[in-house]
């Protein structure tokens, strides 16, 4: 029974449920608010704990009052915070390093996809990708490409979540920026 509680940890991971609430508590104070997506999937991609011991981790800060919930995600109590403070350096740095940078990640990709849409529709033998900027509630740029086939839609998508704005950024300095030899001949005024 003991292998399920560390199946899915990598080789210097924590198995310890205690080290696991520390790591929790310094991850939340570290980069609050904190949802428990991203905090699960930042542990679970880096294989830094297994995911029955994150549940319970998690549960078992809330009842002691070391997190606590709010409607943007989970932010660190003063309680929580002393934990943070008093035993982080308990932790193996590679693991509490790992663990801050895989959350930022998330956390910089939920950003992006909130601005950066794409999505793939298929249709037939063809693939559209649809990639929409919004600015302030209303599409503000959008673009539909052809594709030939699902993994290369999906790459497509992906690379607009995460690269929109500087795809937009672009072609509007290649739309906007005045080059002598593209205006049109007098004679077609």
């Amino acid at each position: 029974m003991a292998e399920a509680f560390t199946a899915g940890v990598k080789p210097g991971g924590l198995t310890s449920d205690t080290e696991i609430r520390i790591l929790l508590c310094y991850l939340v104070k570290t980069a609050a608010p904190l949802t428990r997506d991203a905090m699960q999937g930042a542990l679970l991609q880096e294989q830094l704990v297994n995911y029955f011991e994150f549940v319970n981790a998690l549960d078992e800060l809330q009842e002691q009052q070391l997190i606590e919930s709010t409607e943007n995600g989970f932010v660190i109590t003063e309680k929580g915070s002393v934990v943070a403070d008093t035993l982080s350096d308990d932790l193996p740095r590679s693991v509490r390093e790992s663990a801050v940078r895989a959350v930022i990640r998330i956390q910089s990709w939920v950003h992006k996809a909130a601005q950066n849409k794409a999505r793939v529709e298929h249709n037939g033998d063809e693939y559209r990708v649809i990639c929409t900027i919004e600015d302030m509630g209303r599409d503000s740029f959008q673009v539909q490409l052809s594709m030939p086939d699902q993994l290369t839609a999906e790459m497509v998508k992906n690379r607009f979540i995460a690269k929109g704005s500087e795809v937009y950024s672009q072609l509007l300095n290649l739309l906007t920026q005045p080059f002598p030899e593209d205006a049109p001949p007098e004679a077609v005024l």
